[in-house]
């Protein structure tokens, strides 16, 4: 990974931030995309300290706002006309159901209008490279999901699972849609369940939820294994000109049936360029 440009969000905790390290270490130039400024400058420092790479880029942006992913995108296609490797890792899940400033309920909105638009966007630094992979972060809560086309932002009936099962299924459909686009492109797009992961997820929630989170933790896998398939997919020879595929533990498994319906993906292609402003096509 010496001096290859890697784009990666969710920077400041959990598997981006043990991701962005090890690349770090293997002489990756980082693009790091986070919220907070100041955990995100704290991890820049860290990383710095750990692996002696100083070729380290941070770019604040809340990757929930269209507007703002606009704005970021096109400042770091500017500064890095060729990308090797996009990882979209950013993620969270809400105990209750909020808006972003489009009116957009927030968990499709960071969890998958963010990856969508993001990596729209940069597509073209991305085809600029000799080869360059996509790595999208799901999760297999997608086999609980539905994609709700005539209530994306789960107006009438919202719980915090089914808003994130939705946005984890479709993670997987862009994926797998991303990759058709691609085809005949230098570029691949594959997407990643880290197993359940001893991270800050669901630190927000209160009563019943927070009760269940602290149970399951010790027998959550540590950061490290989660991370490992995500810095295997973007580093190693194995898997060079693989794309269109879900892993899990350096493995391709099957997501669920409906994440194969090539009519429903681009169904999700179309909405999500409305929803997100966005004429991008791969």
């Amino acid at each position: 990974m010496k001096d290859k440009t890697v784009v990666i969000s969710g920077t400041t905790s959990g598997i981006g931030k043990f991701t962005a390290l090890k690349l770090a270490g293997q002489g990756a130039r980082l693009v790091m995309l986070a919220r907070n400024m100041t955990r995100a400058q704290s991890t820049v420092e860290e990383i710095k300290k750990k692996t002696g790479n100083n070729n380290i880029d941070l770019y604040i942006v809340d990757l929930s706002a269209m507007d703002e992913i606009r704005e970021i995108a096109k400042k770091i296609s500017a500064k890095y006309p060729v990308i090797d490797s996009l990882i979209n890792c950013a993620g969270m899940i809400f105990p209750e159901r909020y808006e972003n400033a489009d009116g957009i309920e927030l968990t499709f909105a960071l969890n998958h209008l963010g990856y969508f638009l993001l990596t729209n966007m940069l597509l073209p630094n991305l085809k600029a490279a000799p080869s360059a992979r996509i790595i999208n972060v799901a999760s297999e809560a997608q086999r609980a999901g539905k994609i709700h086309f005539d209530d994306l932002n789960l107006t009438r009936s919202y719980s915090s699972f089914k808003a994130y099962s939705q946005s984890k299924l479709a993670n997987i459909m862009f994926t797998y849609e991303l990759a058709r686009r691609l085809e005949g492109s230098r570029v691949t797009a594959n997407a990643v369940h880290p197993g359940t992961v001893k991270t800050g997820f669901g630190r927000d929630f209160d009563g019943m939820w927070r009760i269940l989170f602290a149970f399951f933790k010790p027998f959550m896998r540590s950061v490290e294994k989660g991370a490992e398939t995500v810095i295997w997919l973007a580093t190693s020879p194995e898997v060079e000109g693989i794309t269109g595929k879900y892993f899990t533990d350096k493995k391709q498994i099957r997501s669920k049936e409906i994440s194969y319906d090539r009519k429903a993906a681009e169904r999700l292609w179309e909405m999500s360029e409305k929803m997100t402003g966005s004429l991008a096509e791969a």
